[in-house]
């Protein structure tokens, strides 16, 4: 698996996820969401560069140039409901790429500290020779986003794949980088040293779903 960690190098992303980890400016739900959009975006930005392109003519008002753009279909895959924020990152870029949503979350049958992931709605379009994006903020454990890819594997098989995080910790991306190919890329904003007893990314930033829409009931 090809890894980009783009905390190795200092930009203004740093800044975003500050201010995620900030229990005082995660009080602000609206601020937060928007950091991880801008993440998104900037993720996005860096995956772009992987992409393949063709040379295409664009007509101006007083001549022709000639541009490369991407030549990828490229779908867009988040994981609800903390996904979407990331998600709209990402489309902000990729504007005309199709887009696929799918629930996957962890099951506590009796241990609390023990669980399995459940997906259940899933909406996607044919991924048949196309570029897929997988996105999902946190990558703690790495199960969601190998169980989302296995739930996507009846809509055909992707020419290449992407996955998207903002933060993951050390023992996600070793479970992802062992169940996926080697030529799957990893996006990565920041990658924290571990998982807690019940498998929460630490420092991490806390739930991102209930930071970004509100605190939900349990089952």
């Amino acid at each position: 698996m090809h890894i980009h960690n783009l905390s190795l190098k200092n930009s203004i992303l740093n800044t975003f996820i500050a201010e995620m980890r900030d229990v005082d400016i995660q009080k602000d739900a609206m601020r937060f969401r928007r950091n991880i959009e801008r993440t998104g975006e900037i993720l996005g930005y860096e995956l772009s560069q992987s992409l393949q392109y063709k040379s295409t003519s664009t007509k101006t008002p007083l001549g022709e140039v000639s541009t490369s753009l991407i030549s990828d279909d490229i779908v867009l895959c988040s994981i609800l409901r903390a996904g979407v924020p990331l998600h709209n990152g990402l489309l902000n870029y990729f504007d005309t790429s199709e887009n696929a949503f799918i629930s996957a979350y962890r099951h506590h049958k009796h241990n609390p500290e023990s669980f399995e992931i459940i997906v259940e709605y899933l909406a996607c379009p044919t991924l048949e020779g196309k570029t897929l994006i997988l996105a999902d903020p946190m990558l703690a454990t790495g199960q969601s986003m190998v169980a989302t890819f296995e739930a996507l594997k009846p809509f055909g098989t992707p020419k290449s794949l992407h996955l998207v995080s903002v933060i993951g910790a050390q023992e996600g991306v070793g479970y992802v980088s062992k169940h996926f190919d080697s030529e799957t890329h990893l996006w990565i904003a920041t990658v924290d040293e571990k998982l807690n007893e019940k498998g929460y990314i630490v420092p991490g930033l806390g739930d991102a779903g209930d930071l970004a829409f509100g605190e939900k009931l349990q089952n």
